[in-house]
């Protein structure tokens, strides 16, 4: 647990984190000690720091087999949205960067990302399927609006007619409608919005840089207007904290212009279990131990059980209750449809530099 006596640094407004946890591969760990000299000035705001990594590859592969997809991009590593749920942040400590607040706050870009997936999808061995883009951290976060990376990720991908399914919290890939509803025409996109509560104060305290509830339904509705499919994504349902809005979200969803849903149940892997019991205790005193019987109760008796099957819907009686409601609630909806995979018969590599000129 996080010692909430040791002096702190910075201010943290707008962070849901409370503490940086040591890496875990670090060797030495360090504590901060208050050293008796009273100080009275304001500490300074922890701010937002972007540093850039020029990736020599882009597409990232996996053979979970309890995902949907078998390669994905991420053109930022670090999330400045700051879900305190985030099962990412654990894949900050590869980098020597703390999951707690360095997760939130030292971010990485990846400038070169669209010139690399050029030269990858130009490969002639590339096999297209559908790329998914979301699944670690969120392309549509803040820095997003000016760095301009997944703009320039997805102007490859539509010159190439290459399938690709979007996960985010952020109103920002709005601005992307026209892309999008090109690709869309084709059959070459589908996003996925993720609402995880309509309530506005415990939206900001579990994501406290995410557009609010609302603007997240406006923007299911204005890309659904655009022709572009959305899936309305109810993740993380978190026990005895907004489980019982599974149904409003769901219906909110859906009026908004959702063709289909998903869900999803909190987990908690590594340093995220820390980082969220100490958020409960600070946000949520009055249930902080219901919660985490219930997320236990989820996963064999444990914080998080990572077993491939089970860490997504978790296990036993409350599981299965939560399932349930879900699949009345969408068939009750229309939500409950299969969406047909997205097409890969139109990729095609567009003409390179220094190709051969057809004589025909």
């Amino acid at each position: 647990m996080t010692d909430h006596t040791a002096p702190k640094s910075h201010r943290t407004p707008g962070r849901a984190a409370t503490s940086n946890p040591d890496v875990r591969f670090d060797r030495y760990t360090s504590q901060m000690v208050d050293d008796g000299w009273a100080r009275d000035e304001e500490l300074p705001v922890l701010r937002t720091e972007v540093s850039e990594e020029m990736a020599r590859k882009i597409i990232t592969r996996n053979t979970s087999p309890d995902l949907s997809f078998d390669r994905s991009i991420n053109p930022y590593r670090g999330c400045e949205h700051g879900c305190i749920y985030c099962f990412a942040r654990p894949s900050h400590a590869f980098l020597g960067l703390s999951p707690g607040l360095d997760f939130e706050t030292k971010l990485i870009a990846r400038p070169n990302a669209a010139d690399r997936l050029r030269v990858e999808l130009a490969n002639p061995r590339y096999v297209p399927k559908t790329i998914a883009i979301g699944t670690n951290t969120d392309p549509y976060q803040p820095i997003e609006k000016e760095r301009k990376i997944m703009r320039e990720v997805l102007e490859v991908l539509r010159d190439f007619n290459h399938p690709v399914g979007i996960v985010t919290k952020g109103t920002l890939i709005e601005r992307d409608a026209d892309i999008l509803g090109e690709m869309a025409t084709k059959d070459l996109v589908r996003v996925g919005i993720s609402v995880t509560t309509l309530d506005n104060a415990t939206s900001r305290a579990m994501e406290p840089r995410v557009p609010l509830p609302a603007a997240r339904l406006r923007t299911i509705r204005r890309l659904t207007a655009a022709g572009i499919p959305v899936r309305a994504m109810v993740s993380p349902v978190v026990p005895a904290l907004t489980d019982h809005e599974l149904e409003a979200i769901l219906h909110a969803c859906a009026n908004a212009g959702a063709v289909a849903a998903s869900s999803i149940v909190l987990r908690l892997p590594r340093e995220v279990a820390t980082l969220f019991r100490d958020w409960l205790a600070e946000h949520f005193p009055d249930r902080a131990a219901r919660v985490m019987g219930r997320v236990r109760e989820l996963h064999g008796g444990r914080d998080y059980d990572p077993e491939f099957g089970k860490r997504m819907t978790g296990q036993g009686e409350w599981a299965a209750m939560i399932q349930q409601r879900f699949k009345l609630a969408t068939r009750k909806l229309g939500l409950d449809r299969s969406l047909p995979p997205l097409r890969t018969d139109l990729f095609a590599r567009p003409p390179q530099r220094g190709d051969q000129l057809s004589f025909f």
